[in-house]
């Protein structure tokens, strides 16, 4: 028996446009961008949906695949134009964004909770509450007075992107435990790798 409801929508959390395009704050568009190619699923502008989607067929599931178009601090409009359409709860919704909290390479899952300085996280809980999941790929942080919002905004180092791209290929393998409702069992792998 599952121990959460199955995800049903992927929100990628990123900026629009080519000059963010390898930036460490579009990491979720990274995440839904491999998604897509990986099952073969081609994003279309979705105006409704405040952004693009695609529809992906991930272990017998279909899953929405969502990158909103409304640059990473509006995010919520997006979501909760998703799960008003399709009557889904938040408890349905996995939302991949960058962390400034954790090294390169390193991914982490929790559902709930605060949006740790996050701006697109605090858009999503303003317009759906708190109970979403999040996919969290570390991005590292600029220390000493290094500016955030320049880091963010910033292409990793080439040892950094790996590190990331590393992090999402595994995320992406442990995928079908968390569309089956089984957080706990992919959390244990990409927790202790």
């Amino acid at each position: 028996m599952p121990a959460h409801r199955p995800v049903r929508v992927i929100v990628g959390l990123g900026n629009p446009g080519a000059e963010y395009l390898r930036t460490r704050h579009n990491v979720g568009f990274w995440f839904v961008d491999a998604l897509a190619a990986e099952y073969r699923a081609a994003f279309k502008a979705a105006r409704r949906f405040h952004g693009d989607t695609a529809r992906a067929r991930i272990e017998g599931e279909t899953v929405l695949l969502v990158k909103p178009d409304t640059y990473v601090n509006r995010s919520g409009l997006a979501v909760r134009a998703v799960l008003d359409y399709f009557k889904h709860s938040p408890e349905e919704v996995m939302v991949v964004h960058d962390d400034l909290d954790l090294p390169p390479g390193t991914v982490r899952f929790k559902r709930g909770g605060g949006h740790g300085g996050h701006n697109g996280l605090r858009d999503v809980i303003r317009h759906c509450g708190p109970d979403f999941g999040r996919l969290r790929f570390g991005i590292g942080h600029p220390g000493g007075g290094g500016q955030v919002i320049d880091y963010v905004l910033g292409t990793p180092r080439p040892e950094e992107e790996d590190a990331i791209l590393d992090a999402l290929g595994e995320a992406m393998r442990e995928l079908p435990k968390f569309l089956a409702g089984d957080a706990e069992a992919a959390m244990r792998v990409l927790h202790n790798r």
